[in-house]
């Protein structure tokens, strides 16, 4: 017999995936119009992200129905709350998109010099960390989900080397000083994004092993 939560979960999970390619999208196309100097693209992404914070509210709504009439416990309560959590580091997502999309829109000028190799890098390593966090919900595999949380420490890394050699050659190019400066904070708003996937990941152990790893390695 078909428990009467089932379509409620199946219908979260669904719409979860479906806010989870709208982020990796908007993610994708304000990067390539950073890396590209699209200022079109870069417009396109503020309407998109629209669609995100619609997503939301309706996933708000649904949880919170699911909550007062179906009464879940146990694995169906943890499946409901992990689907909230993560509908809220997917709208992040898209606010941080929006946001290299302003950055993208000040590479539009004729002299703007080339994006600098290494944060082609790490918005690929973010994009790819992105990707398999949403990929270990939509399987419910921990272990992928654990191999997330590996990753996030070498973006982290990754971080930190670029903003210093982005720092350190300001001087040494000063007229190009706000262009290091914007390529700083997409650095940074790509280590958020990690964050956001690293969160997901969390929910996933919680979810499909019923263990709250959030901040274990402070903790211990």
């Amino acid at each position: 017999m078909t428990r009467t939560i089932e379509p409620v979960l199946h219908n979260l999970r669904e719409q979860l995936l479906r806010m989870g390619s709208c982020a990796e999208a908007i993610l994708a196309k304000a990067l390539r119009a950073y890396f590209d100097g699209d200022e079109a693209l870069a417009g396109e992404v503020a309407r998109d992200d629209l669609e995100i914070d619609r997503l939301d509210l309706e996933i708000d709504d649904r949880v919170l129905k699911a909550l007062a009439l179906q009464a879940p416990v146990a694995a169906d309560l943890r499946v409901i709350v992990a689907i909230k959590m993560i509908a809220t580091d997917l709208e992040r997502v898209g606010d941080l998109a929006r946001n290299i999309a302003k950055s993208a829109l000040r590479r539009t000028r004729p002299s703007v010099a080339p994006a600098p190799a290494g944060l082609a890098q790490l918005a690929a390593d973010v994009q790819r960390i992105l990707r398999h966090s949403l990929d270990a919900f939509s399987h419910g595999d921990a272990a992928a989900a654990r191999a997330v949380l590996d990753d996030d420490d070498r973006i982290d890394s990754e971080e930190g080397e670029f903003i210093a050699g982005a720092i350190g050659a300001i001087p040494a190019h000063p007229e190009r000083a706000s262009e290091a400066v914007d390529s700083i904070l997409i650095a940074k708003h790509l280590e958020r994004i990690a964050d956001h996937a690293t969160n997901i990941a969390e929910d996933v152990i919680l979810v499909a092993e019923a263990r709250n790893v959030k901040h274990a390695a402070k903790l211990r």
